[in-house]
């Protein structure tokens, strides 16, 4: 046998092909049209939050705050991009889709409502209400950080249906409601765009020529909404003057004003700091069940700096990781789909272009994609999880449902110039409204939603010590006010406290009892999500549903 053809233990293994990563597929197009109205609408919803409830004037809007969150939009888009195609490269696999990014939707209103409005009707300047609200910003930004280096863990402990529970109802309330509202305002317009939505996303129905879906459900209903006299012209040529181009600036004096008195933000900011990187962990975990399993850390403290870095030039939005990913890697969105959106909207932001767009796209028109976000995001709750923990789901939504809820009767009540304690308990009571229940329940309800979540996810699994432990875990922070209280202060709920500690010793009786029936070998020991879960879409569930409880983590 000569040398060329002998055998050798030595030879080197072939190297596979590289893998080809395009920059931009078919389902790109459809994913971008959907996540660009997405960003579009809350944009456009800051922007006349910023102007018409803080009074913050349109020059500053459009000229500063806006350019702040543009540049912060290109730059977290890209960065997500480039992390998504690097685990595409390890995993060597042209299927991975990049987490979508933009403000985030809860801390818009929060910051508006609870932050800024106040300084403002205290003070009627709405500098010193945009300073506090830019202070706000950057300590959130902190919190998440400082998550980044807690939050794996506390990911490797929690079961996935806290996560996926807690994440749902976030997106039920606070994505969906609203928008489900705006779209009934007007359902002639909106419905049909749904159908569209709904049809194209859900099924395999494609239209001719596999015209991008979300652009031709945009169209159709602003054709609508115009030919039926929804829109105005004047409105438009109105908000054409306030065209101008805006480039960042730093506006470091209004930050660090804010700062000088930042003890009153303390107690919104730290329980919204830790409620930005639960749901960016529920996110991460969302995005792992539909196959692509990102790194928390990396996800963490670039949405933390993001903060940070768009407080500096004068936005007190903070910027996140959106809820949605498995929807628009169900759309075929990858990697382009991402950027794309960034740079569209960071572009429209310098050039102050909102004005004119709120009043040439009808709402009920755009917000129908928030709708199917919200029944994506509910439906992957219960399909990515085994089927005995839907009841662990349903737990973890309560708490933000709770929350939404207590928000409607406030808003409801300071419309009406009056508020919950001059109305009185007895007089809700006797209307039905058990406003201290749902106020107490929900106060931190992504924080609550996750532990209790938690417990009940371990008590259906039997795992009674594991739920006595985060009984104590959640009866510390009701102690401390982090979940069911109006403030963070010490013995802030102390019968919530009690509460929990009561019934983890429940938990603590019950796992003698079983442990005198059986080994305690037969009890698992491990969080039931797989290191690696099976990229399976939320239309295509089985596969993760299926996999065994037990695997273990790296």
């Amino acid at each position: 046998m000569s040398l060329e053809t002998q055998p050798s233990d030595t030879a080197p293994a072939e190297e596979p092909a590289a893998l080809r990563l395009p920059w931009w597929t078919r389902g790109d197009t459809n994913a971008y049209f959907g996540l660009c109205f997405n960003i579009l609408v809350n944009v456009l919803t800051l922007t006349t939050l910023s102007i018409t409830v803080v009074n913050i004037s349109s020059k500053d809007v459009l000229g500063s705050v806006l350019p702040a969150l543009g540049v912060a939009l290109v730059l977290g888009n890209l960065y997500y991009v480039l992390l998504a195609r690097r685990l595409a490269r390890r995993e060597q696999r042209a299927t991975v889709t990049a987490l979508p990014y933009g403000p985030s939707v809860p801390h818009m209103f929060i910051v508006v409502f609870v932050v800024m409005l106040p300084i403002y009707l205290g003070s009627h300047d709405p500098l010193k209400a945009w300073s506090a609200g830019l202070a706000w910003a950057f300590l959130i930004g902190v919190i998440v950080m400082i998550g980044g280096f807690v939050g794996p863990y506390i990911r490797r402990i929690t079961p996935r249906a806290a996560m996926l529970g807690t994440l749902a109802g976030i997106s039920i309330t606070f994505i969906s409601m609203r928008p489900a509202a705006q779209m009934w305002e007007a359902a002639w317009i909106a419905l049909p765009v749904l159908a569209i939505i709904l049809i194209g996303f859900f099924t395999d129905v494609r239209l001719p020529g596999n015209v991008p879906v979300g652009l031709v459900a945009l169209l159709i209903g602003t054709a609508i909404g115009w030919i039926g006299g929804f829109m105005s012209v004047p409105d438009v040529s109105k908000a054409a003057h306030d065209i101008a181009i805006g480039l960042p600036t730093l506006h470091l004096h209004l930050l660090f004003t804010g700062l000088g008195n930042l003890s009153p933000l303390l107690a919104t900011a730290i329980p919204l700091g830790v409620y930005n990187f639960t749901e960016a962990m529920s996110n991460v975990e969302s995005a792992a069940a539909a196959g692509d399993n990102y790194n928390l850390r990396s996800v963490l403290l670039a949405d933390g700096l993001g903060a940070v870095v768009g407080s500096g030039f004068g936005s007190p939005f903070p910027p996140a990781v959106y809820i949605g990913h498995p929807g628009w890697k169900d759309a075929g969105g990858r990697t382009g789909y991402s950027l794309a959106s960034g740079v569209t909207i960071g572009v429209m932001c310098l050039l102050g272009l909102f004005g004119v767009l709120a009043t040439l796209l009808p709402i009920p028109a755009i917000v129908p994609i928030l709708l199917y976000i919200g029944l994506l995001i509910g439906a992957q709750a219960f399909q990515a999880v085994p089927k005995l923990h839907a009841v662990a789901v349903v737990a973890a939504l309560i708490p933000n449902l709770a929350e939404w809820a207590v928000g409607q009767i406030d808003n409801a009540l300071t419309a009406a110039g009056t508020t919950a304690d001059n109305v009185g308990d007895a007089a809700l009571g006797q209307a039905g409204v058990v406003y201290d229940g749902l106020k107490t329940l929900g106060s931190g309800g992504v924080l609550a939603g996750l532990v209790l979540g938690a417990v009940v996810t371990f008590i259906l699994d039997k795992r009674f010590v594991a739920a006595s432990a985060a009984c104590a875990a959640a009866a510390a922070l009701s102690w401390i006010g982090l979940i069911h209280a109006a403030q963070i202060a010490w013995a802030a709920a102390p019968k919530v406290a009690l509460g929990y500690l009561l019934c983890g010793l429940v938990c603590l009786a019950y796992s003698r009892l079983a442990g005198a029936r059986k080994p305690l070998a037969a009890v698992p020991a491990a969080p039931e999500r797989p290191t690696r879960p099976a990229a399976a879409t939320p239309a295509q569930p089985e596969p993760v549903a299926a996999e065994p409880a037990a695997t273990p983590l790296d």
